[in-house]
């Protein structure tokens, strides 16, 4: 499969914000939201990811040296399953933003639990 047109897996800062957005907008009315709503600089180098309502699109915006990257896709049959607004950003990984594009529902993926143990007998 190729995937050469992805986010990084490396990729520091990503950030998802949760309500959904006109998709109307162009990168300018993207980067707007980054800088009014979310309280961010649009142009630091994180990655900012987007979803409409029907959310079966998404975008994702990124300042790369001397312009924005608007990474568009649009699902043909099927829904993003995004996380639950309760707060309007949320921080992923690059694995994780990369699960969100391949269709898992990011928000219920849990590791094991971590255990802490004082001795072994």
């Amino acid at each position: 499969m190729n995937r050469h047109f992805r986010p990084s897996v490396s990729m520091p800062r990503i950030y998802l914000y949760r309500d959904p957005v006109d998709f109307r907008k162009s990168y300018r009315g993207l980067a707007a939201l980054v800088e009014q709503q979310i309280g961010h600089n649009p142009f630091d180098g994180g990655l900012y990811a987007f979803t409409n309502r029907r959310r079966n699109k998404i975008k994702l915006l990124f300042w790369e040296d001397n312009g924005f990257v608007l990474y568009y896709k649009a699902l043909a049959e099927e829904k993003f399953r995004w996380p639950r607004p309760e707060d309007d950003v949320m921080a992923l990984s690059g694995e994780q933003i990369n699960w969100l594009l391949d269709g898992y529902d990011i928000g219920r993926m849990q590791g094991h639990k971590k255990l802490h143990y004082e001795a072994v007998f």
